[in-house]
């Protein structure tokens, strides 16, 4: 006869590996995709290694404004390299297999960078109210120290939040079967349902991070802006008013381009599972790799002062 021990072992499962579908319904033209997706993951690369290396390079934009462009690029890159190896390794070779302590590891860092940006655009809106609002005292306010003391603390954040999600996926029980996943990449939601155990404790940490920081960090943002259109409407020129809110509209669309999807997708997961699985899975997509493509462009365009340098970078490089 068995001892104990040996029941509870047998009746513990947890798959070796999960099976990553990919976009459902359209794994026959999975090839095609891939050279759209292999463009854009390039053009976030490329992007934004260039806005770090300008920012690094050009004495001129060692300021407090391009410091934090700086984070959200190396933010946008490392959301990239999250998603971009199983993604590609499913779209262009059909590789579908993550073991299941890589895909809790892409799973932490995966979340780990969308908390990140999020608490970077927060920091990018303080950003611009101190400078729309006191720019007298805007140096002297974000001094290198503070600045570096945010960047501590966003990172501190993250993984402060997302280190028990692992942890929380690593006690369930798994039914033999249950490990195909709706994406090319581990997201939590998409793993944690296919428990066959109670999964309240995931569901509400769940919610208390996505809660607990893209929902204050969205609020906190508006709260920014808010007190931006007070102190702009109070300034005396249009002129001037034009030329204040100019400063905001790079960080406007990066706003836009990150929460909407996000706060979409989160959506979707709680009230919208009726809907087809392609919707899903081009929401996600959306949220992880349009944002890292456009930030880069988005910046690029409307700040004169990166565009410039990222110029002379590229002449300086062509003429080499």
């Amino acid at each position: 006869m068995l001892p104990p021990q040996s029941y509870i072992n047998i009746s513990f499962f947890q798959p070796p590996a999960f099976l990553m579908i990919g976009i459902p319904g359209l794994e026959a033209i999975h090839g095609w995709l891939a050279i759209p997706f292999s463009s854009m993951y390039t053009v976030a690369l490329t992007g934004n290694c260039l806005i770090l290396l300008a920012v690094k390079r050009t004495p001129s934009l060692h300021q407090p404004m391009y410091c934090f462009l700086s984070m959200l690029a190396l933010t946008d890159a490392g959301l990239t390299l999250s998603t971009l190896p199983t993604t590609l390794a499913v779209l262009w070779f059909d590789y579908r297999l993550i073991g299941f302590n890589a895909c809790l590891a892409q799973m932490f860092f995966l979340h780990s960078f969308s908390v990140v940006e999020s608490s970077v655009l927060l920091a990018m809106s303080f950003d611009r109210f101190v400078a729309i609002s006191n720019p007298l005292r805007y140096a002297a306010v974000l001094t290198n120290n503070v600045i570096i003391r945010i960047g501590l603390a966003i990172v501190a954040r993250a993984t402060l939040c997302l280190f028990p999600v692992p942890f929380l996926i690593k006690r369930l029980n798994f039914c033999p079967g249950n490990n195909i996943l709706s994406h090319s990449f581990c997201f939590h939601p998409d793993v944690m349902r296919w428990a066959c155990a109670d999964i309240t404790i995931n569901i509400c940490y769940g919610l208390y991070v996505v809660v607990s920081t893209g929902g204050i960090d969205s609020l906190l943002i508006i709260l920014s802006y808010t007190f931006i259109l007070r102190t702009v409407m109070g300034l005396a020129s249009p002129r001037e008013r034009i030329r204040a809110l100019s400063t905001c509209v790079s960080h406007i669309l990066a706003v836009f381009v990150f929460f909407v999807p996000c706060i979409t997708m989160s959506m979707m997961h709680r009230f919208g599972r009726h809907l087809p699985h392609i919707v899903h899975a081009l929401v996600a997509y959306a949220y992880l790799v349009i944002p890292p493509v456009l930030n880069p462009i988005i910046y690029s365009v409307k700040s004169k002062p990166i565009r410039e340098a990222m110029l002379r970078m590229l002449r300086k490089r062509g003429q080499g």
